[in-house]
């Protein structure tokens, strides 16, 4: 709100385009999780946590009377497990962090607001053509910034 009433004082129009992308990502690469704490220097004891948190899980299913065999589990963090939003909100930091990066050498000038995975970019300009404008190139760069993202963790999950 802050935002939006400050551009009401300058007399700009505001546009906003709420994305989420939970589905992006239908379960997280642990392996691309460890790298990203890593990369982003948290302390070795709470990488090390977070990488042996999901080492020789199995499970196996149950439907009816056919049981599935058990099989491994250890490569990716399900989002519906106890530590899935402080996870979820790990793993899409990096990239909320570059794609602010890629939008300002781009010079597009929104803003980013994110509530874990999902999020808002709002435009304010003097007409909603340049607003809408700089909307429709935010989610263009970061729609290619996810494709990136899901084919590194594709590496990672081999």
């Amino acid at each position: 709100m802050h935002i939006i009433h400050s551009g009401w004082v300058k007399n700009l129009s505001t546009s906003t385009l709420a994305f989420d992308i939970a589905q992006f990502f239908p379960s997280l690469n642990h392996l691309l999780l460890s790298f990203i704490l890593k990369k982003v220097e948290f302390n070795n004891c709470v990488v090390s946590f977070f990488t042996n948190y999901l080492v020789d899980r199995k499970t196996n299913y149950l439907w009816n009377n056919f049981t599935s065999p058990i099989f491994n589990i250890n490569v990716r963090v399900g989002q519906r497990s106890a530590l899935s939003s402080i996870l979820t909100t790990f793993y899409l930091s990096l990239f909320l962090y570059i794609l602010e990066k890629h939008l300002k050498n781009l010079n597009i000038p929104v803003s980013i607001i994110s509530f874990i995975d999902d999020g808002l970019f709002i435009s304010q300009s003097k007409s909603f053509h340049t607003s809408n404008y700089c909307l429709f190139y935010s989610y263009n760069v970061m729609s290619k910034l996810l494709k990136k993202i899901w084919s590194y963790s594709r590496i990672f999950q081999n």
